[in-house]
């Protein structure tokens, strides 16, 4: 019998201090409320027993929050109800995201014996201004104690995240983050731009209008953007994803299969999941996507890698060409330069990528 590849996402929505612009189900919670979630992790684990049986998992994503925050004999204990209910390979990507500010030598040893062997730490700027104004835990000093920490402890796979668009950050400050991540050589890179969220001190603070001076105009942050790839390719990372960069080999597996659409299952407080054409959030009922929805999905997760998406695997998921489905539209966008057609593949132009949520809308029904 043929196992199905199945991806598994842990949520811990726990964190030491909520960022001033996290939007992100987590909250500080005291050692009991802790312990209560860790066991009723276990338990829904658990409870895809018959999933476990029909599958094999191909890589593990400890997100949040901060899952660093936990204990390690908590950490243990969610990997023994996973590997007791699930076969996962023995090349699996295992990731877990940590906080600087929550690294001891004991966790990452932990780590190591559990299987986890790829870390993604949130350093999002080495200014320690722009690190406060974000309200994180932790220093630049930190942050490069608990990466070379990691290091040689032995880990060899890690991504450190960036953020560009920070109050009061300039091109130049946001430049010399870059060099200074790249220059530890790390083996992925994440940067993202600063988004204004609902529901957070940041919105409260820049959501109307109000000190917009604080935060860089938008020629300085389309110029971020652009120098985000240059100084990047520079030091030998090339970006296979609007916002991720990777040494060769180094891209994340875990996070590919979500612009692939492959199947994976969300386990904790609003998890999400996708399995059987049915997408659904722990707690929610599952939605059952139609094909034109499923059409969408492709074309829009798929358009974020750099390789762009397979005509040939289209026409295999849909039965249909991708020309006879989409033809204005690639028709328009080709014109417009936004998109490419290579090699049997449709992806985005440089210039595309620039202007990439509007090419997304566009293959909407």
């Amino acid at each position: 019998m043929n196992m199905k590849e199945l991806e598994l996402y842990i949520h811990i929505p726990f964190c030491v201090k909520k960022c001033n612009y996290c939007d992100f189900l987590s909250a500080p919670a005291g050692e009991q409320k802790q312990k209560e979630y860790v066991e009723s992790l276990r338990e829904r684990i658990r409870s895809h027993g018959a999933l476990g049986k029909a599958c094999h998992v191909v890589s593990i994503f400890l997100g949040g929050g901060t899952p660093s925050i936990l204990k390690p004999e908590q950490t243990e204990a969610i990997f023994t109800a996973i590997y007791d209910g699930f076969q996962v390979d023995q090349d699996a990507e295992i990731t877990t995201e940590m906080n600087p500010g929550t690294v001891t030598e004991e966790k990452l040893l932990i780590y190591k014996e559990l299987g986890i062997n790829r870390l993604s730490i949130g350093l999002q700027s080495a200014s320690n201004e722009e690190l406060r104004r974000l309200g994180r835990i932790h220093t630049r000093e930190e942050f490069l104690s608990a990466y070379r920490m990691a290091r040689k402890t032995g880990f060899e796979n890690i991504n450190i995240d960036l953020m560009s668009a920070i109050p009061g950050q300039t091109l130049e400050s946001y430049e010399r983050s870059l060099r200074f991540t790249a220059e530890l050589e790390p083996e992925h890179i994440s940067a993202y731009s600063l988004i204004i969220e609902e529901g957070t001190p940041f919105y409260d603070r820049y959501g109307g209008g109000s000190h917009a001076e604080e935060l860089p105009d938008e020629d300085t942050e389309r110029k971020m953007y652009v120098r985000t790839k240059e100084i990047l390719q520079n030091y030998g990372y090339h970006r296979y994803e609007i916002s991720n960069y990777a040494k060769k080999g180094f891209e994340c597996r875990h996070n590919l299969g979500y612009w692939n659409r492959a199947e994976y299952l969300g386990i904790g407080t609003g998890a999400a999941s996708f399995l059987n054409h049915r997408r659904w959030t722990e707690g929610e009922e599952p939605v059952i996507l139609t094909r034109r929805e499923e059409m969408e999905e492709f074309m829009f997760l798929g358009l974020r890698k750099r390789e762009g998406i397979s005509c040939a695997g289209f026409r295999e998921t849909f039965g249909e060409p991708i020309e006879v489905v989409y033809q204005g539209v690639i028709e328009k966008l080709t014109t417009q330069k936004l998109l490419t057609e290579r090699k049997g593949r449709l992806a985005l132009t440089e210039r595309g990528i620039d202007v990439s949520n509007y090419v997304m809308s566009e293959f909407l029904f």
